[in-house]
């Protein structure tokens, strides 16, 4: 079951998504794998800290964060990826690696990689090893309202 702070949200927001059940898995490559689901779909969550503030970036499965990209973007003097420990805390009610990409319930911004943006849908971890929620990228974009900028690269 997704996070329910989530699922409240979009219920009240009247957002139609699907929860997908798989077997459990650890990175977002194998997530997309076992729920037979497109990685350039997929959105993974990644903590940064911006200047010491936590944000999300959240890019495709089989991409990764161009740091020197996203912190001119960004206009940061410095963004490094935040540690386990330092996030942990954040999201209660999530497995570690599974938060979604809803900074706008965390009070953080989203920094959305372009390509997300390409899609119809988008599916994303929502604090589980072992299910995917799947909704429009349309009513995403709306609700999380996130900036979108080029900082990924493919693997």
């Amino acid at each position: 079951m997704p996070v329910k702070k989530l699922k409240y949200y979009l219920d009240a927001n009247d957002i139609k998504y699907v929860v997908i059940s798989h077997s459990s898995a650890f990175t977002a490559l194998d997530v997309a794998e076992s729920a037979h689901f497109s990685g350039n779909k997929l959105a993974k969550t990644v903590m940064v800290k911006m200047d010491g503030k936590m944000a999300m970036a959240v890019l495709p499965a089989p991409h990764k964060i161009d740091f020197e990209l996203l912190k001119a973007i960004c206009a940061a003097e410095q963004v490094e990826l935040a540690t386990e420990d330092e996030f942990t805390d954040l999201f209660p009610n999530c497995a570690v690696g599974t938060m979604p990409p809803f900074g706008n319930l965390y009070n953080m911004q989203v920094y959305l990689a372009e390509p997300l943006t390409e899609n119809d849908e988008i599916a994303f971890a929502a604090g589980s090893h072992s299910e995917l929620l799947k909704l429009s990228y349309r009513d995403f974009a709306r609700l999380v309202k996130p900036a979108i900028v080029q900082f990924s690269l493919p693997r």
